[in-house]
């Protein structure tokens, strides 16, 4: 692969806030993140808001220096191992340089981060809209190893879906 390389993202970089919004926007177009582009201020309010998160991190995957991929993480902690962790929460490769091997160099780096951090886990989760990816993280051994399968829930807050109190 041409001049590839992995680096951590520095959120104070205006270069690197562009390509991470790029990323993770493009991967919004496309039908398994939702097939639209991400509002205007959700853009605008994504890195600083990765920047106000302690713990926040991203790796970028580098061909001729140009960011292609990106692991968006958090660092968290298991309870039930009682060290920390580390949540890919967004990994995503620019649709025109898949099929190289990047995501699979990019959940490598994480788990070399979370290693080197002491960390017990590295968790992710997958759309169920999305087979490809899920089938590339449980070829590297990403799966339910506690025997216990696990569901991602969410629910989006605003003011009227808050209970009163």
């Amino acid at each position: 692969m041409e001049n590839f390389s992995i680096r951590m993202a520095d959120f104070n970089d205006p270069a690197d806030a562009a390509a991470i919004t790029e990323i993770v926007n493009s991967y919004a177009q496309e039908p398994q993140g939702g097939g639209k582009p991400l509002p205007p201020e959700v853009l605008a309010d994504m890195v600083p808001g990765m920047q106000a998160v302690p713990g926040a991190l991203t790796l970028l995957a580098c061909l001729d220096r140009r960011p292609v991929g990106a692991a968006i993480c958090f660092r968290g902690f298991s309870t039930f191992s009682g060290k920390p962790l580390i949540n890919v929460h967004d990994l995503s490769v620019l649709k025109a340089f898949r099929g190289r091997g990047i995501g699979s160099k990019l959940l490598a780096a994480v788990e070399n981060q979370a290693a080197a951090d002491g960390c017990g886990k590295v968790t992710l989760e997958v759309r169920t809209a999305n087979p490809l990816a899920e089938r590339l993280y449980r070829r590297l051994g990403y799966g339910d190893p506690s025997g216990f399968a696990t569901r991602f829930l969410d629910k989006p807050l605003s003011s009227q879906s808050l209970p009163n109190q």
